[in-house]
């Protein structure tokens, strides 16, 4: 008789709670693998919008830099369907030619702009064997220039940057306004 109270105080878990207990666990764990690979997914796409932006801001700024310096006269900021220097529609992002503009037709296409992601085996930046990376595959830049309607010597540019990368697609857009006056 001794022998079966004991047995009935020292009771374990049973088999049933043992698995519910390991589904819930299991669960939990998945939900947090999974919020993680959502912010790693998020943190990569604001990476590439940081580009984007940083490629826009290149192109309004040698606009404005060329306005200043008077590479260009105010008639040649405009796009290529109004007689301007500025190729219309979406152009492959590449270097910029003699004329230090993006976006215009004397751009060096065998130069594809690319960016440094990460040294390479040396573990210093700047050195032949960092890791490089193409934008022109999957990234292209529309300069568009307009003339405001009733404001003379006032045009609106529209720097738009799209991409579209492992199965990702978005914009950035840049606008300003630049007058005839620097």
């Amino acid at each position: 008789m001794r022998k079966n109270d004991r047995n009935r105080r020292e009771r374990g878990f049973t088999l049933i709670e043992v698995m519910v207990s390991m589904i819930i666990l299991a669960v939990g764990t998945l939900s947090v693998a999974d919020f993680f690979a959502m912010g790693l997914q998020s943190s990569y796409q604001t990476q590439i919008q940081y580009i984007a932006q940083e490629k826009a801001s290149e192109a309004m700024e040698s606009i404005f830099t060329a306005r200043d310096t008077k590479i260009l006269t105010w008639a040649q900021i405009a796009n290529t369907s109004n007689g301007g220097v500025f190729l219309t529609g979406p152009q492959p992002l590449c270097a910029s030619g003699p004329d230090g503009l993006f976006g215009t037709d004397d751009d060096v296409t065998s130069d594809p702009d690319t960016i440094t992601i990460a040294p390479g085996p040396d573990g210093i930046f700047g050195t032949a064997d960092d890791i490089v990376v193409n934008l022109n595959p999957w990234m292209t830049r529309t300069i568009a220039i307009s003339a405001v309607p009733s404001t003379p010597n006032l045009n609106l540019i529209t720097v738009t940057i799209n991409w579209a990368y492992e199965g990702k697609v978005g914009q950035y857009v840049l606008t300003s306004y630049i007058s005839n006056y620097s």
